[in-house]
């Protein structure tokens, strides 16, 4: 009879194990070094050189590896006594090349933290997610991983675990704030604040804590000495953060929500007493503006168990320490599967250090197997937007926006990774221009043109020596096996060729199988092999296709048939809902199978929640769905792919913009199984990440002849690129969704997306366009007799009309389409008429008669559900014709409510701009600390997204001069064609 031995590990404190209630002595310090990074990884492998590296840093002994070995041995003799030798054990298990703890939320002290943590997230009010949180961070008993060498605490994984820890005490805070239960959290946070002393926004956290718990004294001397500190150790005064919280303390409350003007017991202003930031009592001198510049972190992750490339790496720093006047250009290329992009990334890892402006990345699927290669343009917009350029300032053309992305880089010092390149005229457009900046391109291309015309340095990838492909066997699989069964092992590296991908899913087969002998895995392979044509190369010994096959073989049913289907997708990376939806498998089934397939080194979850896997991996999976599936199976899979998307962007539409004509749809296939969203914010959130998803299946449905989702792809996508600024993007999918709805038929969907093709086509001004377009939608909405669609036709023809200038054009078709929505009963329609009625009169200049709508518009909203964006617009554009007429403090009352409710949705760009009328008002009304104050902001929220308009408000606030004593009426904010919710 066995008995149940219950171990527990702890890393959040000091580095301790309990076996059955009593602490396990660990030994020397390099094993409880070695075991409290496996700890710190939670479940996840840490590879052999990871291990190697943080034991002995660059001086390891002259055998790391059975260092390694030796150490794991004693701790798994210390954590179970009885095992036999050489015996493995329950809880150190060999994984991926490495080694990994085998814990769970029961067991390890990071997995409990974690589960709490999330428990806490789905709490359904603030008592019982405090509970939750500081249940949580009092696992954490001091300074992770206590008790190991010191020069090692500085590891990665551990100070991951602290800046974790960190994070989800700010976490609790915010969702303790305001309620009674913040008081609990207060330890907590003092202890956080006291080994965080410069982290203001942790102690903007405890300051209002203290406050809202009746400690005013004590927030106010914790303000205190927190500026004390940071003069004292970084010469600069508090934040925009915390000089807002000390403002909050001195003031006696807050103000309320303004009410809705027409609303019972209101007057026609806003009666809220509005909040003024006035300047504090030893307001801070000013400071320069943070730099705008976003610097962009874009490298995929590196592979832990990259071994060999001596020669090419150190050929590579010797190109990332020269100064040249010139760029700098690294032209990585070989054959599919020979490790140019680990090779690249490994490098750009090395050296990023070197380019303090950032890193961009790029896949440029130069060589995909669906045939469907970045467009440059498309990259060039990727990179412009990971530098800050928002999409509503993208210039129009390629050639304009290559413009813009030099002018960015120019004096800058980033690395640009372009990796699987077509050819030299794919790289061209992303190019920097600067000296500064050093550019790695990878292809199987020989990249002749870069060579020549832009003397990039050469580096052709060859096969993987005999002796680097034997390290890597014995990186993954340990020098006792590899050196047990030489010939083997030989015919194992002749039979994968050199190549580092067949190399990998080999060794990772037989780690999984420990008691495989290796001569039965060669002998696998030969059979494969016989049995199959050369994947890539001639030369037998290139023979992938034989690997593929014969790891393939030994998936479990689902994962096989998983493997396959996935290769129809068309972006490289999949969601596991998408998963779920081309398999037609229950959601848990599907995560098994994933789970199973990244196992194997046949996915790789490259972050959280995606997968992707190696082009030859899915060329394979696609010759495999191509036989075994047939031509039924594989359009059934599509066609759930393309329900899945279309019904949950439709599902994510209805929240996003409620009063939006939403497209018809037909019955979902079995088990297309959509996706629902809670609100308008994770909506949002879904399409952001979807978003190049979702176009590359308007063209998968295209190239299968499904024209009825294509238009309604389009259709249904249309106001999430309006609002977020995609215009270049919008305009070809509105075309080609229009194109489909011709030969479809469907006139309907034509009139629409003709509408949406008038809105973009003024995005990019494109006049005459937008003109032609909107008459088409309006005469084929008559022609049809849709009034709501005819409504919302003239409700874009005003917008477009207030573009080019013709306010009483634009009145009256306004004025049509509110017509048409109250003869129709849209009361949510009708509300975004009311508010372009109010926006025009504001652009004539008759701020009285827009007031007056904007209050018509509030009081209409009132009480209707799923219009925060709406609430939240018309009260800027309220805030902003009261500043006209002068009502400041109604004005800033109505400012606050529409800062309240970006900030709920999460629409910092929107939050921005309100800030920014909010500044000026408080400039009207002579102070211009608060002026500075929300401007300083507005400029924290733009930087990373918006550098042009960033610098225009860095100048207004260098304007504004240490003291400004005298008003500053005339700044006041100025009327534009909206945005309009």
């Amino acid at each position: 009879m066995t008995t149940t031995v219950t171990m527990r590990f702890a890393v959040l404190g000091p580095v301790r194990v309990w076996r059955d209630g009593g602490e396990v002595s660990l030994g020397a310090a390099q094993q409880r070094l070695l075991l409290a990074l496996l700890m710190a990884h939670a479940g996840r492998p840490v590879a052999m050189e990871e291990m190697q590296l943080a034991l002995w840093g660059e001086a390891p002994p002259g055998s790391p590896a059975n260092a390694v070995y030796r150490h794991v041995g004693v701790l798994r003799r210390l954590l179970e006594p009885e095992l036999p030798m050489r015996a493995t054990g329950r809880w150190l298990v060999r994984d991926a090349g490495g080694y990994r703890l085998n814990a769970s939320p029961e067991t390890l002290d990071v997995l409990r933290f974690r589960e709490l943590v999330g428990r806490a997230r789905e709490a359904g009010g603030a008592e019982a997610a405090v509970a939750l949180y500081l249940e949580a961070l009092n696992l954490r008993t001091g300074t992770v991983a206590t008790g190991v060498p010191v020069e090692a605490r500085s590891h990665p994984a551990f100070n991951a675990l602290e800046r974790e820890h960190l994070g989800v005490v700010k976490e609790a805070a915010d969702a303790g704030a305001g309620t009674g239960a913040v008081g609990r959290l207060l330890a907590v946070l003092h202890r956080a604040a006291a080994e965080h002393p410069l982290d203001e926004p942790l102690q903007a956290h405890l300051v209002r804590a203290l406050a809202a718990t009746g400690q005013r004294a004590a927030a106010l001397d914790t303000w205190r000495r927190v500026r004390t500190v940071l003069a004292s150790e970084l010469g600069v005064e508090p934040g925009t953060e915390l000089r807002a919280v000390q403002e909050e303390v001195l003031r006696e409350g807050a103000p309320a929500k303004p009410a809705a003007p027409g609303s019972p017991g209101s007057s026609a202003l806003p009666r809220a007493k509005p909040a003024r930031l006035s300047v504090v009592p030893d307001a801070p001198a000013r400071r320069p503006a943070p730099d705008p510049f976003a610097r962009p972190t874009q490298l995929p992750s590196e592979l832990g168990a990259f071994t060999g490339r001596r020669a090419e790496l150190a050929q590579l720093a010797e190109l990332s320490a020269k100064e040249t006047p010139g760029m700098r250009i690294a032209a990585i290329t070989g054959m599919g599967g020979i490790g140019k992009t680990t090779l690249a990334v490994r490098w750009a890892y090395r050296v990023a250090h070197r380019f303090p402006d950032g890193q961009l990345y790029v896949n440029l699927r130069g060589f995909d197997p669906g045939g469907a290669a970045t467009d440059p343009g498309e990259a060039l917009r990727g990179f412009l937007e990971a530098l800050g350029v928002p999409p509503q300032r993208m210039p129009t053309g390629t050639d304009a926006q290559t413009g813009l992305y030099r002018s960015l880089l120019a004096r800058r010092r980033v690395l640009i990774l372009l990796d699987n390149a077509l050819d030299s005229e794919q790289v061209r457009p992303l190019l920097p221009g600067s000296p500064g900046c050093l550019v790695v391109v990878t292809s199987r291309d020989r990249l002749f043109g870069l060579v020549t015309a832009e003397a990039a340095h050469p580096l052709a990838l060859d096969r993987l020596s005999i002796a680097e492909a034997r390290e890597s066997l014995v990186r993954r699989l340990g020098a006792d096996r590899v050196s047990a069964e030489p010939d083997a092992v030989a015919e194992i590296i002749a039979r994968c060729g050199g190549l580092p991908l067949a190399l990998a899913v080999v060794a990772t087969r037989a780690a999984t199988r420990p008691a495989f002998p290796l001569a039965s895995i060669a002998a696998d392979l030969r059979e494969a092999r016989d049995s199959l044509d050369a994947f890539a190369d001639p030369d037998p010994a290139g023979d992938v296709r034989a690997v593929l096959s014969w790891s393939y073989r030994a998936l479990s049913p689902g994962a096989s048939r998983l493997l396959r289907l996935l290769s129809l997708h068309p972006r490289p990376d999949v969601t596991a809902p998408s998963a779920a939806a081309v398999a037609g498998a229950a959601p848990e089934e599907v995560r098994r199978l994933l789970a199973e397939l990244v196992r194997v080194h046949l996915l790789t979850e490259h972050t959280p929640g995606r997968y992707t896997c190696h082009n030859l991996l899915r060329t394979y999976a696609m010759e495999r769905a191509a036989r075994d599936e047939g031509p039924a199976g594989r359009d059934a899979a599509v066609r759930r792919l393309l329900d899945h998307h279309l019904h949950t962007a439709h599902a994510a539409g209805r929240l996003y913009s409620p009063w939006w004509s939403a497209s018809p749809l037909t019955e979902a296939a079995d088990g297309a199984r959509p996706e629902s969203f809670a609100d308008d914010g994770q909506a949002l959130r879904w399409y952001t990440a979807q978003r190049r998803v979702l176009h590359a299946l308007a063209a998968t449905a295209a190239q299968h002849g499904h024209d009825g989702h294509l238009w309604r792809l389009a259709w249904t996508l249309e106001r999430f690129m309006d609002r977020q600024g995609h215009w270049h993007e919008s305009a070809a999918l509105q075309r080609a969704g229009l194109d489909a709805a011709v030969r479809d038929g469907h006139r309907t969907a034509q009139a629409h997306l003709h509408r949406g093709l008038a809105r973009a086509s003024a995005r990019l001004e494109r006049y005459e366009d937008a003109r032609a377009h909107i008459r088409h939608s309006l005469d084929l909405f008559t022609e049809l007799g849709d009034p709501r669609g005819l409504a919302h036709a003239h409700r874009s023809h005003g917008w477009l009309l207030d573009r080019l200038g013709d306010h009483d054009a634009a009145l009256e078709a306004a004025g049509r389409a509110l017509a048409l929505y109250r003869a129709v009963g849209d009361q949510v329609a009708e509300t975004s008429a009311l508010h372009a009625l109010g926006c025009t009169h504001a652009l004539r200049g008759d701020h009285r008669r827009a007031a007056a709508h904007f209050e018509e518009t509030l009081t209409a909203l009132d009480g209707l559900d799923g219009t925060r964006y709406a609430e939240a617009g018309t009260w800027d554009s309220l805030g902003t014709a009261r500043h006209h007429l002068g009502e400041h403090q109604q004005a800033i009352a109505c400012y606050q409510c529409a800062l309240r409710l970006y900030r709920e949705i999460g629409d910092t760009f929107s939050e921005a701009g309100t800030l920014r009328h909010l500044g000026d008002t408080y400039l009207a009304t002579g102070d211009p600390g608060a002026a500075r104050t929300v401007w300083e902001r507005a400029l924290h929220l733009l930087a990373p997204t918006d550098p042009t308009a960033a610098a225009e408000l860095r100048a207004r606030i260098l304007a504004l001069g240490d003291e400004v004593s005298a008003p500053r009426i005339g700044a006041v904010p100025e009327p534009r064609p909206p945005d309009r919710p």
